[in-house]
Parts: structure tokens; C-alpha cells; sequence
């Protein structure tokens, strides 16, 4: 079903080129990273190894591993440590992912059916514990106490979102900034988490650590509320899920508290019943009260804005292809298609 565009917005489309420069870039490095996710993925449990090798061939860019190599590279880190960090950090992703799609009640993502939908909630729920151990025995190999500081911190913080975020489903009286505190929490985290770990690694002085963390940090706001608006802009085809689904699901993203601002009377009463309720009875109408309020405008000016706070805490670092990599995917998590 697709809704009426009464008021167009301007597609958030990506360049890639640039984002092919990057991923070559980190090619070699995400080669490593990649066998060895492989290789601590492995289990004698066969149920275990059967919803591994399904996430492992779902694919995706693995934005978040990527990120912690080019960050390292900026740092100038010429180790070997830095792998096995990307690792711990896609393990992580990825053990959420899997508690999200059983939460979300999701049988979609990244144009594939979700491991819930094929094994089973209780599967998933399973393996993303498994997936959540098994980070955490690599950061032990790491025998770091700082770096195994940052993570667990990291992971109990999204923990903490999952719940926020529970919390204001269904919620119509969801503001922009309870909506922000769980995108810092379920996303922004891991990707400052992944930025400040590549400064800690390449020995930079603490400013420099600090602005990388910042970098992720406004990154991964821009990339979320970026996700956020695909919701209503996109399709199964390109966003690897159906256009609704946050509706559907009674989420109150920032496009939907964006519009509730400036709704009429009616469209309010529309819009709050939408949320409070779920389903996609009013798909249509409801996208047409969004794109009418001017809401999907905004909510672009807004992840654009953090995009730009991103590239700009990357001044202090040394000028190097990893800097200008870092760069182009601040920009890339605005204008991106999937």
C-alpha cells in the first residue's frame, strides 16, 4: 500500500560511491573482523550455529564494526586488537537486534525473515544471550579493565533503553526529549562506544578520545532519527522492512511528535489513537496528517544537524584517508538508501 505524498519531502538518498571508497577502505580489516566472527560464532549447540549462520548470510554493512576500524585508523593504531574490538561490537549489535525482533513481534528485517519468525521467540531470546556471553569472553581475552569498562557500561546502558523504549510504546504524550533519551541509549551508545574505542587503542590524548566518542555519538543520533524517517518514506524494498512498522508497533518516533505539534484538533486524535493503539488501519491518512504537518522535513533538518555536530568533532583529529572516511559516513547515515 502506498500513501499519498500530498506534500513531498526530499528522499534521503545516499552516494554510493562514497560509502564504496569507505567500505573499501576497511576492507582488510573487516576481513579479519569477519572470520573472526565467524569463528567465535561456532558452537557445539547446532541450533546455535543454524541461527548464526542465518544472521552472518541476512548480511548488512555492519556499520557499527566499521566504524571501530576507521576510527582505529584515524588514531593511527597499527595493532592487531582492533579486530577482535569490532568483533565484541558486532556481537553486541547483533544479540539486540535479536531481543528486539522477539519484543517488536518483527518477521522482517533487512528484507529477510527474522530468527524469531523461522525458530521461534524462544530461540532468539537464547542466542542473543549467547551472543552477549560470548562478547564478553572476548573482552576478557583483551585483559583491558578500561576497554572492558566502556563496554559494559555500553551494554547495560542499552539494556536500559530496551526498557525505555518499552515503556513508551503506546505512549502518545511521548515527547522529543524521552524520545532522544532512548535512541542515546538503544543506538548512540555503541556507536560512541565503537569511535572512543579506536582512540583508546590508537594511544590519542583524552580530548582527542573525547571528540571521537562525541563523533559516534552524533552519529548515531543522525543514523537512528535518519532510520526513524525511512519509516515513512520508504519501503520493504529499500529499508529491508515494512513502511509502517513503527506505527504499527505504537513506537512514537520523532516524525509521529513532530506532527502531533502541529496537528489540527482531528489529526491529533488520529495521530494519538495511531499510536496508542497500533496497527495500520489508517496507514494512508495517518502519513498524509505527517507529511501535511511538515513533520518529515523537520525530523531530516534535525538528523542532518547532528550529522554535521559528527563531522565536526572530527577537527581535532590528524587529517588521513580514515578521518575522510569517518566524514563521508556522517553523511551517509543521512542520505543513505538501504
Amino acid at each position: 500500500m502506498k500513501p499519498c505524498m500530498s506534500t513531498p519531502v526530499e528522499p534521503i538518498t545516499g552516494a554510493p560511491h562514497d560509502f564504496a571508497r569507505v567500505r573499501d577502505l576497511a576492507a582488510t580489516d573487516m576481513q579479519r573482523v569477519d572470520a573472526l566472527i565467524r569463528e567465535r560464532l561456532s558452537s557445539d549447540v547446532v541450533l546455535i550455529n543454524q541461527i548464526a549462520d542465518h544472521i552472518i548470510a541476512s548480511g548488512g554493512k555492519r556499520l557499527r564494526p566499521m566504524l571501530h576500524v576507521l576510527a582505529a585508523g584515524a588514531a593511527g593504531y597499527t595493532g592487531h586488537q582492533h579486530a577482535k574490538l569490532a568483533a565484541i561490537i558486532e556481537f553486541i549489535h547483533t544479540s539486540t537486534l535479536l531481543h528486539d525482533d522477539v519484543v517488536d513481534e518483527s518477521d522482517l528485517r533487512r528484507g529477510r525473515k527474522t530468527a524469531n519468525a523461522l525458530w521461534g521467540n524462544a530461540a532468539s531470546v537464547l542466542v542473543g544471550d549467547f551472543l552477549y556471553s560470548r562478547s564478553f569472553q572476548l573482552m576478557v581475552e583483551l585483559d583491558d579493565m578500561r576497554i572492558m569498562r566502556i563496554l559494559a557500561d555500553t551494554t547495560n546502558t542499552i539494556a536500559e533503553g530496551e526498557v525505555l523504549q518499552l515503556l513508551n510504546i503506546g505512549n502518545a504524550d511521548v515527547d522529543e526529549a524521552a524520545y532522544l533519551a532512548v535512541i542515546e541509549r538503544k543506538t548512540a551508545v555503541l556507536f560512541a562506544a565503537a569511535t572512543e574505542l579506536g582512540g583508546i587503542l590508537g594511544g590519542l590524548v583524552q580530548t582527542q578520545i573525547t571528540s571521537l566518542r562525541r563523533y559516534g555519538m552524533e552519529l548515531g543520533y543522525a543514523f537512528q532519527i535518519a532510520d526513524d524517517l525511512l519509516d515513512y518514506i520508504s519501503d520493504a524494498d529499500t529499508l529491508g522492512k515494512n513502511i509502517g512498522d513503527d506505527l504499527a508497533e505504537g513506537k512514537p518516533t520523532l516524525p509521529l511528535i513532530y506532527a502531533l505539534e502541529k496537528a489540527s484538533t482531528e489529526q491529533a486524535q488520529s495521530l494519538r489513537h495511531a499510536i496508542e493503539h497500533g496497527g495500520l488501519d489508517s496507514l494512508e491518512r495517518i502519513i498524509a496528517s505527517i507529511r501535511d504537518s511538515g513533520a518529515l522535513e523537520r525530523t531530516r533538518e534535525r538528523a542532518l544537524a547532528h550529522a554535521r555536530a559528527a563531522r565536526e568533532a572530527l577537527a581535532v583529529l590528524p587529517a588521513s584517508a580514515h578521518r575522510d572516511a569517518l566524514d563521508a559516513l556522517a553523511d551517509y547515515a543521512v542520505r543513505r538508501t538501504f
